[in-house]
């Protein structure tokens, strides 16, 4: 049984007939459609393009034909891409936030800790060269769990210790200095770190960038998606062309927190974090498709963490050139249905 089939068989089993009758009822209404015409077309597409209905809504497939839906990355053609390019045993090395930062210590230009191996005085001495944190459960995921902590005065030990212990006991064992970013990127959203996430793949040991994200706090601490942040997209010559999205699907020209622009928004250093990438690519080349976290510091970009189960980003249909997803300028580096 070919791996296409097995995954439409597993989505079959899996699906959430309700979401799936409720999105249809939804795209009925916005494209003027039959509600049984549109459940028949997200049947469809799942079959021939392994798109769920999440890729049918999120992508507008409801307007596209099938030569251009076959230019966009669904979820199912994202798992085949990460099944043949990414070992799954190295892949190990991803998941453990300590354990990556061990490999790719080079690449993260700012002092972190492992609170596993750390004793008291290891963190008092951390905080005090460290006034500023973030702590981090090492095997959490999409922004739970990721605090902020301020020690105003380093001379009070007492008040270190007390904190050593509220980490120990929260579990947020994956202690790193805050982050400074960039005047830019605080002039966007200064109350959380505004990430990019890259996506590389390497071939014959050589890293190259596919396309970049960028992630923004609205509210919070985080700039996760799932966490109430939104995201946009970014040329590749570091601007924002498009307006960004939160998790309801509403979009923003300007930040609704600072007034920032958006659109026409220019991601400094945005050269130099494509650099960075494309080099860290190249530490585990068993791993060949990986989405980065990469923060904009004053001093320039350093790398959060790596993702081996990169998630599906491209623009929607009708925010892309002549319909088209970003399957075309992966196949320049890997092949792909």
């Amino acid at each position: 049984m070919s791996r296409k089939v097995t995954y439409m068989l597993a989505r079959i089993l899996k699906m959430n007939y309700l979401k799936m009758f409720k999105i249809a009822g939804e795209v009925s209404k916005k494209c003027d459609k039959s509600f049984v015409g549109v459940v028949k077309d997200m049947v469809h597409c799942g079959m021939k393009f392994q798109a769920g209905y999440y890729d049918y809504q999120e992508f507008e497939f409801y307007k596209l034909n099938d030569e251009q839906r076959a230019t966009f990355l669904t979820r199912g053609k994202n798992n085949a891409i990460i099944i043949k390019y990414n070992d799954k045993e190295a892949m190990k090395l991803f998941d453990d936030k300590i354990a990556f930062n061990k490999r790719f210590n080079d690449f993260m230009n700012r002092d972190w800790l492992d609170l596993d191996t750390a004793d008291e005085k290891d963190f008092v001495s951390f905080m005090k060269k460290n006034p500023v944190i973030i702590a981090k459960p090492s095997d959490g995921v999409g922004g739970i769990g990721v605090e902020k902590y301020h020690i105003e005065n380093t001379e009070d030990e007492d008040d270190i210790v007390k904190l050593y212990h509220i980490l120990k006991k929260k579990k947020q064992n994956l202690v790193e200095t805050f982050i400074i970013q960039h005047s830019e990127m605080n002039r966007l959203y200064s109350r959380s770190v505004n990430t990019l996430r890259m996506f590389t793949f390497c071939k014959d040991g050589k890293g190259h960038f596919l396309q970049a994200i960028l992630k923004i706090g609205n509210g919070g601490v985080v700039d996760n998606f799932s966490s109430g942040g939104m995201y946009t997209f970014v040329e590749d010559d570091g601007t924002v062309k498009v307006p960004a999205i939160d998790k309801d699907d509403n979009q923003y020209e300007k930040h609704p927190v600072t007034g920032t622009d958006i659109i026409g928004f220019s991601v400094p250093m945005f050269e130099e974090a494509v650099k960075l990438v494309e080099r860290a690519a190249e530490v585990v080349p068993e791993v060949g498709y990986i989405g980065w976290d990469v923060g904009i510091s004053d001093s320039g970009p350093v790398i959060i963490e790596g993702n081996s189960f990169p998630g599906v980003f491209q623009k929607r249909a009708s925010l892309s050139d002549n319909f088209t997803g970003i399957i075309p300028k992966y196949r320049q580096y890997m092949d792909i249905l």
